[in-house]
């Protein structure tokens, strides 16, 4: 399947995420949680563990700044209100569920069709002079350092230019064309979720 498609299916679930009501909410961060287990367990966690200080954060802002019903009402001053916890579960899990999928695509997409897909999802605007190659090349070269720099490595960032000893660097950019069938179903995935969406409002 078109690295391009897996994309836009995978930009589909992360805007679904972030519109499903709380009751549907814990049966798709189910679903993510065993694709995650299934498919990429190992990325997940490491990914999990990158956003640990960021769901810490949303836990506190949202639970002890949430006004409304204390939690624990022998000490209101120092509870956590109700409605704030409420609020933290909710948006911790469509933080989790994100994460979860981008674990799971980056696990099968290598980094090349990943930059690939996003080159072939953009080429449209590349008609109306949008460099979209320029922003492919650069996307895969922050992917590639993201994917296999080390933290110790930053003051290399500054130091090497790159390249290799004869001073030239190869970067392969995979080039995938959407079928006419796959543009046929994105855009009609693309209706649907703007039909949804205005039904949903």
């Amino acid at each position: 399947m078109h690295s391009g498609f897996l994309i836009a299916l995978w930009m589909a679930s992360v805007v679904v995420l972030q519109l499903l009501p709380p009751q549907v909410l814990g049966a798709a961060l189910l679903l993510c949680a065993l694709a995650g287990w299934w498919l990429a367990p190992l990325r997940s966690l490491k990914l999990l563990r990158r956003v640990r200080f960021l769901i810490l954060a949303i836990l506190v802002l949202f639970a002890g700044f949430t006004p409304g019903e204390a939690l624990f009402p022998g000490i209101p001053e120092l509870s956590p209100s109700r409605e704030g916890v409420i609020l933290a579960a909710e948006h911790v899990g469509r933080l989790i569920g994100v994460v979860l999928c981008v674990a799971v695509l980056m696990e099968g997409l290598p980094v090349s069709r990943l930059v690939s897909g996003l080159n072939a999802l953009l080429s449209p605007f590349g008609r109306i002079g949008l460099p979209t190659q320029r922003l492919a090349v650069r996307l895969m070269l922050v992917l590639h350092f993201v994917e296999s720099g080390r933290p110790s490595e930053w003051r290399e960032w500054l130091t090497n230019d790159g390249s290799d000893d004869d001073g030239t660097e190869k970067i392969v950019l995979a080039r995938e064309r959407l079928t006419r069938r796959e543009w046929t179903l994105l855009l009609a995935i693309l209706v649907v979720a703007v039909l949804w969406f205005g039904v949903a409002r």
